[in-house]
């Protein structure tokens, strides 16, 4: 009996998990009595590889942020730093002297009576110079502000001559009435900037005689043109190359749109006659309320008389 009951089945059995399978069933078959349960190929079962890996070596504290390493920054010395401090005094000292010059030969300029201009007008696009406010006294502003609005109408009548025009042309009126309207906005527009605008101007400003007398002799050739432009004839101008009331009044039956045109260019011409007469009309009070006239005839004599010697 006792050596039937030598082994305990039940016995706990201290069994390594990572060993082969086929000897585990051989000792579970033996502690049953010898008896299969199953019948299993040990070589259907892999062998189980008793493999442990080792734990990486731990990693230096400062291994991200290496504290200890030294960083090469160059620092100039003191000798550089002196150096370039004498640089940049002898630069500013020699910006410093060009300002001096340029103020001194604005000085001797502005005491000899040349007046350096800068363009300022239009804004977008500066092309004239032009300051109203600062320049021309408070007295005559308004008087000036009208007149540049006379410089800005002829600009209108003229850039609406060309659009008139050019309708015209497209209903077959000819492309050389059309060059003669661009040449008239060429031609007009700059001139009439240098000729008449600009002198009065000046002669609002230095309060010149002899520029009151430029503007004079050539803003009553702009009235003319405007009265003239205004009516049309053909007499000097070829065909419809300016929208007057004849140019109109002919194009109306043929084709309305065009004559439309230029009933809205003859009202533009008639605008800027009668605004053109208005400003004539009030500087030419103030030049002989200011007792210019007298002077303007005593600087003519003077100058025909060096002009005679």
């Amino acid at each position: 009996m006792a050596g039937r009951y030598e082994s305990n089945p039940f016995d706990e059995e201290e069994v390594n998990p990572f060993a082969d399978q086929a000897v585990r069933r051989t000792a579970e078959q033996s502690n049953y009595g010898g008896g299969p349960f199953y019948t299993i190929n040990p070589t259907s079962v892999p062998p189980a590889s008793n493999s442990r890996l080792s734990p990486l070596p731990p990693e230096p504290a400062d291994f991200y942020n290496d504290l200890s390493a030294a960083v090469d920054i160059p620092l100039d010395s003191a000798k550089d730093l002196k150096k370039k401090e004498r640089e940049l005094q002898a630069k500013e000292a020699e910006l410093n002297k060009r300002e001096q010059e340029l103020k001194r030969r604005e000085d001797a300029a502005a005491r000899a009576g040349i007046l350096i201009e800068e363009k300022n007008w239009p804004p977008f696009f500066p092309i004239i110079h032009h300051d109203i406010a600062k320049e021309i006294p408070i007295h005559l502003q308004r008087l000036q502000y009208f007149a540049f609005a006379s410089l800005l109408g002829l600009t209108l009548c003229l850039s609406w001559n060309i659009i008139a025009v050019t309708a015209a042309w497209i209903k077959g009126k000819g492309v050389k009435i059309w060059f003669l309207a661009v040449i008239y906005f060429i031609a007009g527009v700059p001139g009439a900037y240098v000729l008449w605008y600009r002198p009065l101007y000046r002669a609002m400003r230095n309060e010149s005689a002899l520029k009151f007398g430029w503007f004079f002799l050539f803003y009553l050739v702009h009235i003319c043109f405007c009265i003239y432009a205004a009516v049309a004839p053909s007499i000097f101008s070829v065909g419809k190359s300016l929208t007057g009331i004849l140019p109109a009044i002919d194009l109306i039956d043929e084709t309305v749109v065009v004559g439309i045109f230029y009933f809205i260019g003859f009202g533009f011409f008639c605008i800027e006659s009668l605004l053109s007469i208005w400003v004539v009309q009030r500087v030419f009070r103030y030049f002989r309320g200011t007792g210019k006239a007298a002077e303007m005839k005593r600087e003519a004599a003077r100058g025909a008389m060096r002009a005679a010697i």
